[in-house]
């Protein structure tokens, strides 16, 4: 009994004296990163990738589905335009030539032509350029391909108020030489856009010299030789699309017995 109790106290004598102050810092450490963690939140730099990735992704995505929507609203003007049928397009027009000040008259000087015909204005900062630009490519590609006399460009204001006859002979010089530029008074372009199922919006109280823009449809609008209409082409035709397409209608009306006035 007494070795035992002897044995029991030498042993506890031995134990290693329990240390407050550690279990104190260990504690105290715990208590840190956990305020630390509260205080910064769960933020991480594979969270910040993560965060960035995804902003990317986003509005690569809002800007794929804006460019989706704004196809998708030009393709439904365009087969609402190719809807109206070929006799609801166009028509016999009558305006002033801004080269010669004269009279043009649709069923004489274009008699026996194929003509496209857009409508903007002279004021207009992008769109109407980048449009011209594409018609005199086409004229330039059937010109070499078909002749001289293929394809004749027409230029219409809708913006007369601007657009008088010597302002639109410059600026059709721009283009191409073969461009014709037509205007008139605010009934006659309004009864020709009409004809031509054009959209034309313009501020209606405008002061004297104050800047302004047009709204308007963005199209080229094919007629055969008989004034009768063929097909439109909308912003996102290329000019080989419109060539290609053009050449094609040009072929089937001379296989028809249709001529061509040279």
């Amino acid at each position: 009994m007494l070795r035992t109790t002897l044995r029991t106290a030498l042993n506890a004598s031995r134990r290693p004296a329990f240390r407050p102050t550690i279990a104190r810092r260990c504690m105290a450490t715990s208590e840190d990163k956990m305020r630390s963690r509260a205080t910064t939140g769960p933020f991480t730099w594979k969270a910040a990738a993560v965060f960035v990735g995804t902003g990317a992704g986003l509005l690569l995505y809002f800007r794929s589905e804006k460019e989706r929507v704004q196809k998708e609203r030009e393709e439904k003007a365009r087969e609402t335009v190719k809807a109206y049928g070929k006799p609801k397009i166009g028509g016999p027009f009558n305006l002033v030539n801004a080269e010669t000040g004269q009279r043009f008259d649709s069923t004489t000087d274009l008699a026996g032509r194929f003509y496209m015909v857009y409508f903007g204005f002279t004021h207009c900062p992008d769109i109407c350029p980048d449009e011209l630009d594409k018609m005199s490519e086409v004229v330039d590609q059937t010109k070499a391909d078909l002749g001289n006399n293929a394809l004749v460009p027409v230029f219409i204001t809708c913006d007369p108020r601007r657009d008088t006859p010597e302002v639109v002979k410059e600026y059709v010089k721009d283009f191409h030489p073969d461009m014709i530029g037509l205007t008139g008074d605010q009934d006659e372009i309004r009864k020709v856009a009409k004809s031509f199922r054009v959209y034309v919006s313009s501020p209606p109280n405008v002061a004297e010299g104050e800047d302004y823009l047009v709204d308007h449809s963005i199209f080229f609008y094919l007629m055969d030789p008989e004034g009768k209409f063929v097909d439109c082409y909308a912003k996102d035709t290329t000019s080989e699309e419109v060539t290609a397409s053009f050449k094609k209608y040009y072929k089937e009306y001379l296989d028809q017995g249709g001529k061509i006035k040279q």
